[in-house]
């Protein structure tokens, strides 16, 4: 009678960890299942509101690559001097985002410090600083440089704003994180010597988490690179406006494109390299 019991106490907890993860699976079918009916409606929606349509186009889906890569192939010889000419397109391109990355993370250092608990200025205001930095992740940068290109015009400071912007709050999440982890005893310090929360920050907490921040802010400037160019497409300046210009002339500016898609490619794969390197020094020096 004493082993039946002890045989049915040790068998409950297997059978309630059983039954536990049973509903987890279950709960898990059916989130995915949700997750795949609106993916499924949300996409046979934008194919019906589409103006021709998914599967009539899919067949005519590398036809535009095809077009370039024919037309460039023709007039090879003009390929030095397309680069050449659009060169300083590219450099404002990359100016609009070494900028815009610069600003944004000069602010996302402040919103960090402000919104990270031990360091913050006013603790109370902390959710205040994280509800900000999420409106400024939620918006995405191509509708602040419309907004900004309807009420400043057209240009590159429209696009370093809206950049900017976009990355204080990016940024400024990441960083926050990176505050958690720094140690508090040379704030602590600093503070029973009078030293201003301006002072406390600056020498106590930035050297510990200044080399995650210049990754941090690396790994962004990439992604801003992208962006630069992108934003061009609505008139905000850079290479991004010239290949708009160059594609929608048609066949024949196809060559330009050609080589405007080779300075963005040339572009992202040289700083991914460079920043990679960098970031794995500064992840080399930590390490000793």
């Amino acid at each position: 009678m004493a082993n039946l019991t002890e045989s049915t106490a040790h068998s409950h907890p297997r059978d309630t960890y059983v039954a536990m993860i049973q509903r987890k699976r279950l709960y898990g079918g059916i989130m995915l299942a949700v997750f795949v009916l609106m993916l499924i409606s949300g996409f046979m929606l934008a194919d019906e509101r589409n103006a021709g349509g998914f599967w009539a186009g899919l067949p005519q889906l590398l036809d535009f690559p095809a077009d370039v890569v024919a037309d460039a192939s023709t007039k090879l010889h003009l390929m030095p001097a397309h680069l050449v000419k659009f060169f300083p397109a590219l450099l404002e391109t990359i100016n609009i985002a070494a900028a815009s990355t610069l600003i944004g993370a000069l602010f996302a250092i402040i919103l960090s410090l402000l919104s990270t608990r031990g360091l913050a200025l006013w603790p109370r205001a902390i959710p205040l600083f994280r509800r900000v930095m999420d409106i400024m992740r939620a918006v995405p940068e191509i509708v602040i440089a419309l907004v900004l290109i309807f009420i400043l015009g057209g240009g590159p400071v429209p696009a370093m704003i809206a950049i900017a912007f976009h990355t204080a709050g990016a940024l400024g999440k990441l960083f926050s994180e990176v505050n958690e982890n720094a140690d508090l005893k040379p704030v602590e310090g600093l503070h029973s010597v009078g030293a201003t929360w301006f002072q406390r920050m600056w020498f106590g907490v930035v050297p510990q988490v200044s080399p995650n921040y210049f990754s941090y802010a690396l790994l962004r400037f990439e992604i801003n690179i992208r962006a630069s160019a992108i934003l061009g497409f609505v008139g905000a300046g850079g290479i991004g406006y010239e290949l708009r210009n160059a594609m929608s002339w048609g066949k024949g500016k196809f060559d330009e494109a050609a080589a405007i898609f080779i300075l963005l490619f040339l572009t992202i794969v040289i700083f991914d390299q460079l920043s990679g390197y960098v970031r794995q020094r500064l992840i080399h020096q930590e390490a000793h």
